[in-house]
């Protein structure tokens, strides 16, 4: 197939798209139209159809009516004063005197001559009007005797009928003289009729297409005027749908329209309210939870930093086991549950703020050139959990992307494969299409499939039965809230071959808003996503 083949077919798709658009968009004023038209034009059609058919018989019966009148009289006066044998002569003088009447018809004579033998006289109009041209089923009519009665005085009646001939339509009658004489046909053209009748025709089909016409144009304009509001209502809803909650609608009139009107205004005045309240609310719900965040940072400071002494001093005891601690036995398992759970309370705050930070928008990249592959590498090595990922990364692939968001991401997907999956972890890079691809694959059973939609909520635990698990169920939705921010994102899926797979994708250049007031965020990570920072490497190796 040409390039200018393939290009024709193209405008032709995208001309027949917009065809059919356009027909939707402006479907019900089409079908009001459709309607008016279709009403006019059954009314117009059965109007002209009775005036036509009206006209038509007037015509006809008028004409045909005068023309067997004078034919009837012709043969009284003429055909009657014949004798009882008449010669061809005097048939054929005669049929030229009744031709001659005031309706111009022809005249065939039929009679018996003084030998018995049928002689006929004809006006020799018409083109010579002969026997041949009357219809057998006239002839017969004409020349049965009937019977005479007190109801029926007349042995023979005058018969008429209409017949074509090449497209020109013709009047034939026929009758016999009353009390014995020759028997009189008669031909009159309809041409002129004809022609009358289809000028009528003619000009009932022009009023009908003009009426046709006229009832599509008020169509349109009535559509126009009753579409116009409703027009307006779609935008209006399309502006409130945008967010712009302020919009109204301007009322006019009392009817249904206007009062369909005065519902949306009602109805748009009522959501903005209840946005705002609900806005007001869930910021003063976010500032709650950023307060307490801040709040609770300065007195976490202070207890790490005591956590952290009792940590080197339960490491030192241990170092030294024989030379006699200085925690009770009974005391220790106590140490290390509040060390442990202030590391995780630690987390848990810093988790809420970055949270908070993606619920108000302030969230921002950092954007840098990095290589994907010795980004994922600086992960796993600050996390000591070389020994149980395979990497599987080429070099050289490169994306502008933010560095500390990216380790989040990582962190959180490889963390939680090494908790909750099994080991190996494998970690995959690809490129497809200007995106990066990161694969993060465990050989654990897998995530059950009920729990597959919501893996990614927010403080959702697989598990029901241990609530209290070290992780907070925050860390996977604050990776795909980074992977958001990129204009990426994070799927969640079984392997045949059995275990988890987690898929980023991530554009090359996002080209986002750039801020740098995300640089005190979280490290993200929770137990959930175990997404720990680099002071956490010995106690996630060892988890591994």
């Amino acid at each position: 197939m040409t390039r200018e083949h393939q290009g024709e077919t193209r405008g032709w798709a995208a001309a027949r798209k917009g065809v059919w658009s356009w027909l939707r968009f402006t479907s019900l004023r089409l079908r009001l139209v459709l309607v008016f038209g279709l009403v006019a034009l059954t009314a117009a059609v059965s109007a002209s159809g009775i005036a036509y058919w009206l006209n038509r018989e007037a015509v006809l019966t008028r004409t045909q009516d005068a023309v067997l009148r004078d034919f009837e009289q012709e043969m009284q006066n003429r055909a009657g004063a014949l004798p009882e044998h008449p010669t061809q002569d005097e048939l054929q003088h005669t049929a030229g005197q009744m031709a001659n009447s005031s309706q111009r018809f022809g005249v065939l004579l039929a009679a018996e001559n003084a030998a018995g033998e049928t002689v006929y006289g004809s006006s020799g109009g018409l083109g010579g009007f002969a026997l041949s041209d009357v219809p057998e089923s006239l002839r017969t009519a004409v020349n049965k005797e009937q019977k005479v009665t007190s109801a029926n005085k007349h042995a023979y009646h005058l018969y008429w009928q209409r017949t074509s001939d090449d497209g020109t339509p013709y009047l034939v009658a026929g009758t016999r003289v009353i009390g014995g004489g020759p028997t009189g046909y008669m031909l009159k053209s309809l041409e002129p009729e004809a022609k009358d009748l289809n000028s009528l025709a003619w000009s009932l089909g022009i009023a009908t297409a003009l009426a046709l016409l006229g009832s599509a144009l008020l169509a349109q304009a009535l559509a126009t005027t009753v579409l116009k509001p409703v027009h307006r209502l779609g935008v209006a809803a399309r502006r409130l749908g945008e967010g712009k909650l302020d919009t109204r609608l301007r009322v006019s009139g009392t009817d249904e329209l206007a009062d369909l009107s005065r519902t949306f205004n009602s109805a748009a005045e009522n959501l903005e309210k209840r946005v705002a309240d609900m806005a007001g609310r869930e910021q003063a719900s976010r500032r709650f939870v950023a307060d307490m965040s801040h709040e609770l940072r300065t007195p976490l400071t202070a207890l790490t930093a005591v956590t952290e002494v009792l940590e080197e001093e339960l490491e030192y005891e241990g170092e030294g086991e024989g030379e006699g601690g200085s925690f009770d036995p009974m005391v220790e398992p106590a140490v290390r549950l509040v060390v442990s759970e202030t590391r995780r309370l630690n987390n848990l705050v810093e988790n809420l703020m970055e949270v908070t930070r993606f619920d108000a928008g302030t969230a921002r990249l950092v954007l840098d050139d990095v290589d994907v592959a010795d980004q994922i590498t600086a992960c796993i090595d600050a996390r000591a959990w070389l020994d149980a990922v395979d990497l599987d990364a080429a070099r050289g692939i490169h994306a502008r992307l933010d560095p500390r968001r990216l380790d989040v991401i990582l962190a959180n997907l490889i963390g939680n494969a090494l908790k909750h999956g099994g080991s190996p972890v494998r970690v995959s890079v690809t490129r497809a299409d200007d995106e990066i691809v990161i694969r993060v694959r465990d050989h654990g059973p897998g995530i059950p499939e009920d729990v597959l939609p919501h893996v990614f909520d927010r403080f959702y635990k697989a598990s029901a039965s241990r609530p209290r698990s070290e992780g907070s169920g925050l860390g996977l939705s604050i990776a795909m809230e980074n992977a958001h921010i990129h204009g990426g994102g994070i799927t969640a899926e079984n392997s045949p071959e059995g275990g988890a797979v987690f898929v980023l994708r991530l554009p090359q250049d996002p080209s986002p808003p750039v801020d740098d007031d995300a640089g005190d965020g979280a490290h993200g990570g929770d137990g959930e996503g175990s997404a720990g920072d680099g002071s956490r490497g010995k106690d996630a190796k060892g988890r591994a």
